[in-house]
């Protein structure tokens, strides 16, 4: 059996060599070729300490494939993204098995974004555009669409599978719970896409406010902003007069110049504000509902023990699903999180099913 250790440092070195390849900056390529090199020496390292061949070992997993796949599809900023949000438990794992090898730490596992920002400031040809453009992408959420498809469709599953079972177990299978199971499977998808739209617009609103109020610093007051744009990139780590030549390449174009102060002052990603709230809205709805429709259809068909039966095991299914497609993000066994899902899941239709029957009897 793999070393899962061993197994991580080798999906990122595929993960890593996949984004070089993928990259049409030359220089930011570079970084992940050499991010790749890296991660595949950490694994050759643990390999050979533990005796196992290299020529078995080398091969990505299904997660990694997975996310290359996703990143074919969606772009490969998700995949990024996904690897930076794996970034801690990938230190951490890697701290634990080099203890236990008896290997020496050098400080490096804690944090692979510090070792990937400082190969990027050894490149003779970066320049400030570049490591802006490369803090952005680091910085980013990976996969926040993936992420929230997956989330979306388990909020749906779960309170729209604890509603009919709360029905169902009142009126043992039989009238209302189809009409029931629509009804919260409309309001809360309703809810869901209201909810989402107030969040997108209020945070569009308040950065625009902020952005503009930036872009007023910036054109009146030019030289203070380059210094404090050096002054930023200085507390990261960069020489002084590397980060002076920095800020006044940048500083050349108002527009841009603009968009990396928001960034670096405010935190603010000036692209994340060209999203839609309609378009975020309505996905939220799409997801939610297919998640919540996955209890009901069974009693489109059928009533009664027989459907409730046949929901409880589309809806495991789904929640098993749903906590496998967890792992892409989290890097934990599939098995142990498909099961985790489909525990707590059932857990909560089961007690709402034993509020439903004891509401039922008593009304009986």
């Amino acid at each position: 059996m793999k070393n899962k250790s061993i197994q991580t440092e080798i999906d990122a070195s595929f993960l890593y060599q996949k984004l070089a390849e993928h990259e049409a900056d030359e220089t930011v390529a570079h970084v992940f070729r050499q991010m790749s090199d890296i991660e595949k020496g950490h694994a050759e390292a643990f390999a050979k300490k533990e005796n196992i061949s290299l020529h078995d070992l080398m091969q990505p997993s299904w997660r990694a494939k997975t996310l290359n796949t996703i990143g074919k599809v969606f772009g490969y900023d998700y995949v990024l993204g996904v690897l930076m949000d794996t970034e801690k438990s990938l230190s951490n794992a890697i701290v634990v098995t080099k203890k236990k090898i008896g290997l020496e730490l050098t400080g490096s596992e804690t944090n692979h974004v510090k070792v990937l920002r400082a190969i990027l400031e050894k490149e003779n040809k970066v320049t400030g555009a570049q490591l802006s453009r490369f803090e952005k992408r680091h910085r980013s959420v990976g996969g926040n669409a993936i992420r929230a498809a997956v989330l979306g469709g388990n909020d749906g599953l779960v309170s729209n599978f604890s509603l009919v079972m709360g029905v169902a177990g009142a009126t043992a299978g039989e009238g209302g719970v189809l009409l029931t199971g629509l009804a919260g499977m409309l309001a809360g998808a309703l809810s869901m896409a209201l909810g989402e739209w107030i969040s997108v617009k209020s945070s569009q609103e308040l950065y625009e406010n902020q952005m503009q109020i930036e872009m007023e610093e910036l054109e009146n007051n030019p030289e203070g902003e380059m210094r404090e744009l050096a002054l930023i990139y200085m507390a990261k780590g960069i020489p002084e007069d590397q980060a002076n030549e920095m800020a006044s390449s940048i500083m050349q174009d108002k527009d841009h110049a603009h968009e990396v102060l928001v960034k670096e002052e405010l935190g603010i990603d000036a692209d994340e504000l060209k999203g839609s709230a309609a378009e975020a809205a309505i996905y939220s709805f799409i997801l939610f509902s297919i998640g919540a429709v996955i209890p009901v259809l069974p009693f489109m068909f059928t009533q009664g023990t027989q459907a409730i039966i046949i929901s409880v095991a589309g809806s495991a299914m789904g929640l098993f699903l749903i906590g496998g497609a967890i792992t892409l993000f989290t890097g934990k066994n599939v098995w142990y999180s498909g099961f985790r899902q489909v525990f707590f899941g059932l857990a909560a239709a089961a007690i709402t099913f034993g509020i439903g029957k004891l509401i039922g009897v008593s009304i009986g």
